[in-house]
């Protein structure tokens, strides 16, 4: 069962300042993908799309001279670690559990290496899911921040979603 839904997470004015700043449109999709992931790899769905639909809340623009900086942006980069904090703290004043907000933070944290130095990541399953869902999301040069949807339209498939997860039978497998 959902403690919290998508739904409520959207509706909140902090996840409608960040995750609409990052791309609503991206962040839907890739909810949508981390579901059809989690199902296959039987990993908990409502943790998978909290995730996937918050995983980018930390982004920020990086503008050189009035343009946007795509190589600044990738080399100077710690959206996922500002996403982690900011999807935490909105998970909890929600009421999801706290474990859960925990497990859903760390996922986010872990969605890109951008910010890491060399090395190999050695990724749970939930934290798989995310990345998988992200990458697969992904459009050269950063262009899946920008594809615009409406807010209704936003709102509709999150609800389908949110009926997706409160129907599917995988729960609890994150590690």
């Amino acid at each position: 069962m959902q403690n919290v839904t998508l739904t409520q997470v959207y509706k909140h004015p902090i996840a409608k300042k960040y995750v609409a700043r990052a791309g609503l449109d991206h962040a839907i999709n890739t909810a949508f993908s981390a579901f059809d992931i989690a199902i296959r790899e039987n990993v908990d769905t409502d943790l998978a799309t909290k995730a996937a639909f918050l995983h980018d809340m930390g982004h920020y623009q990086w503008y050189t001279e009035g343009e946007w900086d795509f190589h600044s942006y990738k080399e100077n980069d710690i959206h996922a670690i500002k996403g982690a904090e900011r999807a935490h703290k909105l998970l909890i004043r929600l009421g999801e559990d706290r474990k859960a907000a925990k497990e859903i933070a760390l996922a986010i944290l872990l969605h890109t290496d951008s910010y890491l130095p060399e090395g190999q990541l050695h990724l749970d399953p939930l934290q798989q899911v995310v990345a998988c869902a992200d990458e697969a999301n992904e459009e050269p040069n950063g262009m899946h921040h920008y594809r615009e949807i409406t807010e209704e339209t936003a709102l509709l498939r999150l609800q389908s979603l949110d009926r997706l997860v409160a129907g599917s039978k995988v729960k609890k497998k994150t590690s």
